[in-house]
């Protein structure tokens, strides 16, 4: 499922979350009767990732984490002060600091950019399941992965790290053999995470 949350500038901080948690939780409720399926993963790419990420703290934080048996985060943006490959990056394709910088302060608003609630990398990251970070070397976020990829695995979560020589942001997009790697790796991460040996 495909969530359509609300965008800022329009809608800053926490419009975007909270409508990724309430989407979270419509699904913990109501996906066994519409899909056939209790099992739930959840995942996300760049901004998507952020608001998976902070979605699953939510949860947590509300006891019904659980639910969710796996997370799928591509190339996000889990620092929004900017982490030092962002602040470094200057004329990358897609995006560079001035972009990654008018985006992260388009959705903040008034808020501290270094704040636990806003940048999942600050946050107390126990209690959340296994996840799968995945990065091409040339994005400027790809400090975003490596950090929090260690800090989950630090706050005693499973956590796995793919990253992709000459990967670009958005890399898994394209009609290439990086991407078709990349999907497959992933495609295999959440078989694996649901029990299912099929090989991808």
């Amino acid at each position: 499922m495909s969530v359509d949350y609300r965008l800022a500038p329009e809608h800053p901080y926490p419009a975007a979350i909270n409508d990724c948690l309430s989407a979270a939780r419509w699904l913990i409720e109501h996906a066994q009767r519409e899909f056939g399926t209790s099992w739930l993963s959840i995942g996300g790419e760049s901004a998507g990732a952020h608001l998976a990420a902070s979605t699953l703290l939510r949860l947590r934080d509300a006891g019904e984490v659980s639910a969710y048996s796996a997370a799928s985060l591509m190339y996000g943006c889990f620092d929004l002060s900017l982490t030092p490959s962002a602040r470094a990056s200057a004329g990358t394709p897609f995006i560079d600091r001035a972009s990654v910088q008018a985006f992260a302060d388009g959705f903040l608003g008034e808020v501290d950019p270094r704040s636990a609630a806003a940048s999942t990398l600050y946050a107390d990251l126990s209690g959340l399941p296994p996840a799968l970070f995945t990065v091409g070397t040339i994005d400027p976020l790809v400090d975003d992965s490596l950090f929090l990829h260690q800090r989950w695995q630090a706050a005693g979560n499973s956590s796995e790290l793919t990253v992709y020589p000459g990967g670009v942001h958005g890399f898994n997009a394209f009609e290439s053999e990086l991407a078709l790697s990349a999907n497959q790796r992933i495609a295999s991460f959440l078989l694996k995470a649901r029990g299912d040996s099929t090989s991808v």
